[in-house]
């Protein structure tokens, strides 16, 4: 049963294209992501890391959370964001959003492509994300 879950969460990181180390995979399911910077901030606890997400039309990001700040802004097309304990919203092509340690949240995109510009400022040596449970 434990190596039965281990796969599943596994699983549900590859979908989401999150690793460990913070290096970006490249999921299936319509969602890329490209790793354009890393920086370790002094005193080896933090990171920032800055991702560019491109999400295909109709496709989904699996509730997970982070160790750190999640920090996006959208820079093409629109997506609809939940995040545990605040009403769910859309957010459009220059509109910002930011997400608090830990909080399980995950996207749904509509029928259009978008991009989204992410900054994470997250705990060094702990997964970037984390399967969170439905």
């Amino acid at each position: 049963m434990l190596a039965r879950r281990r796969f599943v969460a596994c699983a549900i990181c590859a979908a989401t294209g999150l690793t460990a180390t913070g290096v970006a995979a490249q999921p299936t399911g319509g969602v890329k992501r490209t790793i354009l910077s890393r920086t370790d901030f002094p005193g080896d606890t933090y990171a920032t890391i800055e991702v560019l997400v491109e999400i295909e039309g109709g496709a989904t990001v699996a509730r997970h959370t982070h160790p750190g700040v999640e920090s996006g802004i959208v820079i093409e097309g629109e997506t609809r964001l939940f995040v545990q304990g605040q009403p769910d919203r859309t957010v459009k092509a220059s509109e910002a959003f930011q997400i608090p340690p830990g909080v399980p949240h995950s996207v749904r995109n509509g029928p259009a492509r978008t991009r989204v510009a992410v900054t994470y400022v997250v705990e060094k040596d702990k997964p970037l994300a984390s399967p969170a449970p439905e």
